[in-house]
């Protein structure tokens, strides 16, 4: 389906409603290191509650690892700077669906990628700073899902 990926993430709550977002919509999560949390942190678990046998979770050790494991997909870079809406694109399976860490989201280097194929923004209104990690990442993949027709329910 698609590719979900958190490039270091610091929350552990927001990486385990991840996993749970993965495992009730058949998209991959990826998690780029460094992690601020151990993929055996209570709040990772309690989080993800009993979906963790669901989902598919994959840990690569730096972005190279997770390019060589995704391309050639289409690589969305999710950004509160981007000009371009999340729901202006018509999404394929396999795409490549990237947020950046919490507290300061993809680092330019990453937004201007070779591989990214476009930067997108979720809509908010002015003067705030960011929607929650997790809740951003439901809102991108559920657009993606409902774009197929929400396949395998």
């Amino acid at each position: 389906m698609f590719h979900l990926v958190f490039v270091e993430p610091r929350i552990p709550p927001n990486a385990g409603n991840a996993i749970r977002l993965s495992a009730l919509t058949g998209s991959h999560l990826h998690l780029v290191e460094p992690l601020g949390f151990t993929m055996t942190d209570a709040q990772l678990r309690r989080a993800g509650l009993d979906y963790h046998d669901l989902a598919t979770v994959t840990v690569h050790p730096d972005l190279q690892h997770l390019w060589d494991t995704v391309l050639p997909a289409r690589v969305f870079a999710f950004t509160a700077s981007a000009t371009t809406l999340f729901a202006d694109v018509s999404y394929r399976p396999g795409d490549v669906l990237m947020f950046g860490p919490e507290p300061t989201g993809l680092a330019p280097e990453v937004l201007h990628d070779p591989h990214v194929t476009d930067r997108l923004r979720i809509p908010m209104l002015p003067g705030r700073r960011s929607l929650n990690l997790s809740n951003s990442a439901a809102v991108a993949v559920y657009e993606a899902w409902r774009q197929q027709g929400y396949p395998g329910t």
